[in-house]
This record gives structure tokens, sequence and C-alpha cells, in this order.
């Protein structure tokens, strides 16, 4: 049985939390990359919120717009990679005012399937995809052992800390950080941490409607 998910309230939320976290988020980018990442994503997201009223009652229809407003706004890899995340997460779901457990787990793998075509990223590369991967696979195996949409989200959120947490001691591999070496260890990734406030922020929306 699906719930019916407000898409412009999930939106607004993903707003508000970017922008809570936008000091921090730029504040750990600061330690190995331009510093910029947190205001960067909240110009973005803050630009989305201007045309949330236009953008449709559907999941799909906010995710969408969503992410093609970061595609066009967002300078340096992270619009393009956060924009392709938000319109392969709205993908699975097109047309649907519900949503259920399968469908959450369609809109996770599309959008993990997106990001690592886009940025060529694997899991220890130090990115988003050490959040977002065990993320969706934990969500994924929690639904194919049965538990219930709620406890599949909150494994889903319990796994992306731990991924975010795990990229404070991997050598980056990509963007400018990795011409650092292994002075890029220490740090938390600004990308891996936005995602998983992306995640915990989708999992808390989805879990008000159950």
């Amino acid at each position: 049985m699906g719930v019916r998910i407000n898409g412009r309230d999930v939106v607004l939320s993903l707003i508000s939390a970017i922008n809570e976290n936008k000091a921090w988020l730029s504040e750990i980018d600061g330690a190995i990359g331009d510093g910029d990442h947190g205001v960067n994503m909240a110009k973005g997201f803050n630009m989305a919120k201007e045309k949330v009223d236009d953008a449709g009652e559907t999941l799909s229809e906010q995710l969408k717009s969503l992410g093609m407003i970061l595609v066009s706004n967002i300078g340096g890899a992270m619009g393009p990679i956060y924009g392709t995340f938000f319109m392969r997460m709205a993908k699975p779901i097109e047309g649907k005012y519900e949503i259920d457990e399968n469908d959450f787990k369609s809109m996770l793998e599309s959008a993990l399937e997106g990001v690592k075509k886009r940025g060529q990223a694997e899991v220890g590369d130090k990115t988003l995809v050490d959040t977002l991967e065990p993320a969706t696979k934990a969500f994924a195996e929690s639904v194919e052992k049965g538990l219930s949409f709620k406890e599949a989200l909150d494994k889903m959120v319990e796994t992306a800390k731990k991924g975010m947490e795990s990229t404070k001691d991997l050598v980056a591999k990509k963007g400018r950080s990795s011409r650092l070496g292994d002075r890029s260890k220490g740090t938390i990734d600004a990308g891996a941490a936005s995602c998983y406030i992306i995640l915990k922020t989708l999992a808390e929306s989805i879990e008000k409607t159950l």
C-alpha cells in the first residue's frame, strides 16, 4: 500500500535542511576544497524555492524541477551531479501520487546509477557515492527482507551516516581535492555530507506520512 506524498512539502524540507547546514557544509569543504559547497547548494536550492509553487503536485514533478534548476544554476561538478540525482530519482515515479517502499527503492537505485555514470565515481573515491551506494543497498536489502517502509528508511539513514563518516579516512580520488593526495585524509567529504542530509530529510518527510 502506497502513501500519498506532497512533493512540494518534501522539496521545501530539503531546501530548509540545506540552508540550515550551509555553513557546516562550506566549512568541511574548506578543509580540502574551495569552501563553497554549502553556499552553492543553498543558492541552487533557494532558486528552486521560487519555482516550487509552479512545479506540479507530485513528488516526481517537484524533484524533476529541483534537478533541472541545480543542473542549470550550480557551477562546478555538484550542479550536474545533484541535478542528475534528483532527475533520476523522479523518473521511476512519474505520474504517481502515492509511493511505496518498492517505488522508493527504484528511486534510490535510479539516482545511484545516474550519479555514478555522471561523476565516474565508485565507493572509496571520497565522494557522495560513499554515502549513497551503501544507503541504497541497505534500503533495498531491508525491503527484500520484508521490513516496513519506515524500518527500511531508518536503516538507510543509519547506513548513510556511516558512509558519510567513512570518507574521513579516505584519500580523495575525484575533483580538486584529489590533488592533495594523502593530505585529503582526516576530513569528511562535503558531497558525502550533503548527500546524508538529503537522504535523512527525504526519510523524515516520508515518515511523517506513514
